[in-house]
């Protein structure tokens, strides 16, 4: 199992925006980190997003520069508050290469559950803008 979590780029804040798109410095932030993983030519069959439009952006942006061969799909458990099971779930059946670009805190409670079995086990923290999440210690 070969996976990818991407937390979304800086969104504009809800009182601004209530669909919350991403921001410029969001879109660049994303662009960088995409171009960075072309570079080291990171291969994705499958990029899953959530509901949200930012992650929907986020996802777009990737794509771009990844090329998934399987596209890019919205998924209805990626949402921050959503149960990381559900996300475990596909992420441990994915054959190829996953994807999965979503929010805090539910992506750190899935990085949880895959690493060590508990969601509520805090061993990533995920930074904005970070091209990988360091492991917390």
């Amino acid at each position: 199992m070969e996976i990818y979590l991407v937390r979304h780029g800086e969104a504009e804040a809800e009182l601004v925006e209530p669909t919350q798109p991403l921001r410029e410095r969001g879109r660049a932030e994303v662009t960088r980190i995409a171009s960075h993983a072309a570079w080291v030519k990171a291969t994705v069959a499958e990029i899953r997003h959530s509901t949200k439009l930012r992650a929907k952006q986020t996802a777009e942006i990737l794509a771009a520069h990844l090329h998934p061969v399987r596209g890019v799909l919205q998924v209805g458990y990626l949402s921050p508050n959503d149960d990381p099971g559900r996300a475990q779930e596909a992420a441990e059946t994915a054959v190829e290469p996953l994807m999965l670009v979503g929010h805090l805190p539910h992506l750190a409670r899935l990085a949880s559950l895959l690493l060590v079995g508990d969601p509520n086990r805090e061993v990533v923290r995920f930074r904005p803008g970070a091209p990988r999440a360091p492991v917390a210690r």
